[in-house]
């Protein structure tokens, strides 16, 4: 049997923190404890906000906390074509639909259409796709590209959920009200979502499902912030034949408000408690794991 194999995929948007040490030490851990391999994978398709500089100190701040991982690092700015081709699957399969709005309009729409009540949101608080992309003519929808106007490619989620039908995944952890075990997915919850657009070739949902697949990702240790989003990665991956991988959600870890943290939150990142004297066993313990 295959050793089991575990990642670490930050963006190099920002300096990492405590809640980014504590995944990646419950990555390397695991790895160790199963005899699997760790890998590192750079999720840098936000060209706007990912920067060298950030992605040296990844490097810099893992290596620190005595963490291993296996080269070469998978940078998905370096694979656009694998992503391309997914989408170019799924738009085959009739599942895939140009969107105009621009983020302005959208929310107007909402606000139009919150008069008569509160319009519905997705997990993570933002209001579901309200526009007419679906229902424009080819006609219109060609005319619209060569115009230049800019888009999103989203997935038609009705469409989508009556070809998977019934989806779960195996959650070896926990998500933030106590789920455990087989949990039934419901991707329905997000909307239409994005999966890429015209100045970006792919989204998050997209690469990382590509990624995890053409990695060999065994089990997904990550945060319960993602454990919502796991519903639209099953989905992929069903409609795209892809590998289950088992789930193992944490909890994360938080300020002294409460909130979840954040890489603008300089006294919880890495840099900052090493310079001020922080060891990588003074790290484990400020996480719980030691």
């Amino acid at each position: 049997m295959a050793p089991p194999v575990f990642r670490f995929a930050p963006s190099p948007n920002g300096l990492l923190h405590l809640g980014h040490a504590y995944s990646a030490l419950l990555n390397d851990d695991r790895a160790r404890e199963t005899g699997g391999r760790l890998l590192l994978r750079i999720e840098d398709i936000d060209v706007t906000r990912c920067r060298p500089d950030y992605e040296t100190a990844i490097y810099e701040d893992l290596a620190w906390l005595g963490i291993a991982w296996e080269t070469p690092v998978r940078r998905q700015s370096e694979h656009l074509a694998d992503y391309h081709a997914v989408l170019e699957k799924l738009a085959a399969l009739g599942l895939v639909y140009h969107a105009f709005e621009s983020r302005a309009e959208i929310a107007r729409l909402v606000a139009e259409r919150e008069v008569d009540g509160a319009w519905p949101r997705d997990p993570d608080g933002a209001p579901l796709y309200p526009g007419n992309g679906k229902s424009l003519s080819a006609d219109e929808r060609v005319r619209l590209i060569q115009s230049g106007m800019p888009y999103a490619l989203r997935l038609d989620m009705a469409a989508a959920c009556r070809r998977a039908v019934t989806l779960a995944w195996n959650e070896l952890g926990e998500g933030p009200d106590g789920q455990c075990g087989m949990v039934q997915a419901r991707p329905e919850a997000w909307g239409d979502v994005i999966l890429a657009r015209k100045e970006t070739p792919t989204s998050y949902h997209l690469s990382v499902v590509v990624d995890d697949a053409l990695q060999g990702v065994s089990e997904i240790v990550r945060g319960q912030d993602l454990f919502h989003a796991t519903s639209v990665h099953r989905l992929l991956q069903v409609l795209l034949g892809l590998p289950e991988p088992a789930y193992r959600h944490h909890p994360l870890i938080r300020d002294d408000g409460g909130r979840k943290l954040s890489k603008s939150t300089g006294s919880t990142g890495l840099r900052e408690l090493r310079n001020a004297g922080a060891t990588p066993a003074s790290i484990r313990r400020l996480v719980g794991l030691d």
